[in-house]
């Protein structure tokens, strides 16, 4: 294993929960790999836990957009690089990146986002009860994992929730490997316009929500406003609502770990974790560009080359993990890292537990007896595309 891997090689899935069965032998031999990128370029690849913490928490180690050579897109082609996008700081390095992120951080603290499980379990409630009228049987996605991290995020950013039509879209023809370019463009042009005009109306009469506070604070122009609320929307709702979904879809298989949750919902909490672990749908587009040469794992990564770090490999490596391919909710997952490490760890990881424990908990106590309406193979898989998720996930009860 010598030679320098595709880009394609590593997101090839196999099976409906595990990453590409080329990162273990990886892992074993040659955590550090040469990978061909899509520009011709030879950079690298990291699977191991260790390796992919020290190059998510090294400075050395650029996410600027000005500079690197990246992943292909959702449409197949090459990204170019391009100047920074003002507010986009998911794109920065410091001290632009610390800036912009500092305006946000009290809004997803432990604490605050917690004041939100009442509101996430009554909005998760109010879902079950439209599953209840469409009648068993029902597609979880479209009834339930989507409406609910769609409608709870959207309330504490700000986005009218009875506009959904003008926004709600854009994040999952986005992130559909498959989407027609074409859509893509139309849907994202419709929903930017769309936070412009909330921007504008929130500047008249401010709301008790992010985009207000964020207003009042008065130190975002409207266009980085709107830059800021669709990375928001496109990096916290589509992600939550397939941790849901995938999440759902993998205790209805793994029947043990759902008889256990259901015998003792006190494991809720860590059974939420080991899913995030177990299923990493951020499974890849974590990439980042060194801006020196680097020593890492006996090889020398050079000014300008590429590394694409993988966690779902990580979050299954034994090194760190006992038995990682098993999924086992009373395992011990701290550290884990579906949501990222370093500086760009997933800011609102916090919301996202909130709506996980409140979505899991509603929907197994409103159906003791949910059940897959299709056979296992037959749930459509999205397996391409930055995150993984089921298209549809019919169930019965």
């Amino acid at each position: 294993m010598s030679d320098a891997i595709s880009f394609e090689e590593p997101w090839a899935r196999t099976h409906q929960f595990d990453p590409p069965a080329i990162f273990d032998a990886l892992r074993e031999e040659r955590p550090l790999a040469k990978m061909v990128y899509p520009d011709g370029h030879v950079g690298w690849i990291v699977s191991s836990y260790e390796l992919v913490r020290k190059v998510l928490s090294d400075p050395r180690f650029s996410h600027s957009t000005e500079i690197g050579h990246f992943p292909v897109t959702h449409r197949g082609e090459v990204m170019p690089n391009h100047p920074k996008i003002p507010g986009m700081f998911i794109h920065m390095d410091p001290p632009d990146h610390t800036r912009y992120r500092r305006l946000l951080t009290a809004e997803f603290t432990a604490r605050r986002s917690n004041l939100l499980t009442a509101r996430a379990e009554e909005v998760a409630a109010e879902q079950i009860a439209v599953m209840r009228e469409l009648g068993s049987p029902a597609d979880l996605v479209k009834n339930y994992a989507k409406p609910l991290s769609l409608r709870v995020l959207s309330e504490l950013v700000g986005l009218p929730y009875s506009e959904v039509d003008r926004y709600g879209h854009a994040p999952t023809l986005l992130h559909d490997s498959d989407g027609d370019p074409q859509q893509v463009a139309a849907a994202m042009g419709q929903a930017v316009a769309f936070f412009a005009e909330v921007v504008q109306r929130w500047r008249k009469e401010p709301e008790d929500d992010l985009i207000s506070r964020l207003i009042a604070g008065g130190e975002l122009t409207d266009e980085e406003l709107c830059n800021m609320i669709t990375l928001l929307l496109f990096a916290g709702y589509e992600t939550t609502e397939s941790a849901l979904a995938v999440g759902v879809f993998a205790l209805l298989h793994h029947t043990d770990q759902l008889a256990a949750l259901r015998a003792d919902p006190a494991k809720l909490d860590g059974a939420v974790e080991e899913l995030l672990r177990y299923l990493s749908v951020n499974q890849y587009d974590t990439y980042r560009t060194a801006l020196e040469d680097i020593e890492l794992d006996g090889e020398t990564v050079k000014k300008g080359d590429s590394v694409t770090v993988s966690l779902p490999a990580a979050n299954r490596d034994p090194a760190k993990f006992k038995c990682p391919a098993a999924l086992d909710i009373d395992r011990e997952t701290s550290g884990h890292m579906a949501f990222g490490f370093g500086i760009h760890q997933c800011l609102g990881q916090n919301l996202a537990r909130v709506e996980l424990r409140a979505g899991f908990s509603t929907l197994l106590d409103a159906f003791p007896d949910l059940a897959l309406a299709v056979d296992f193979e037959d749930v459509p898989l999205r397996l391409k595309g930055s995150v993984f998720a089921v298209k549809s996930l019919p169930v019965s009860w």
